[in-house]
């Protein structure tokens, strides 16, 4: 699913226009967003929390050329699944 079809469907689910919808996806991924660059977790019971985690600063390889790298320590953003999400998934057949 993409940010079209997304919308598309908050809008049926909701009952809005899909002008309405698009800015309500906007409106949460901003929030979020601003959330995470303030280092705030933004906790969502039941789908899960969205964070900044901090990676330390580490050297690695160009694996072309076999150079060392020096990776910059850094925040990066991580998702944690809460256990509803991760029930409705685990239904999910092969």
């Amino acid at each position: 699913m993409n940010k079209t079809q997304l919308v598309a469907q908050v809008a049926e689910k909701a009952g809005i226009t899909k002008v309405q919808a698009a800015n309500v996806v906007d409106a949460v991924f901003a929030s979020i967003t601003e959330a995470m660059a303030k280092n705030d977790k933004v906790q969502l019971i039941g789908f899960g929390t969205f964070a900044a985690k901090y990676h330390n600063a580490k050297v690695s390889r160009n694996p072309q050329t076999g150079a060392e790298i020096k990776v910059p320590a850094t925040y990066r953003p991580s998702f944690s699944a809460g256990k509803s999400l991760k029930d409705e998934v685990a239904k999910i057949k092969a």
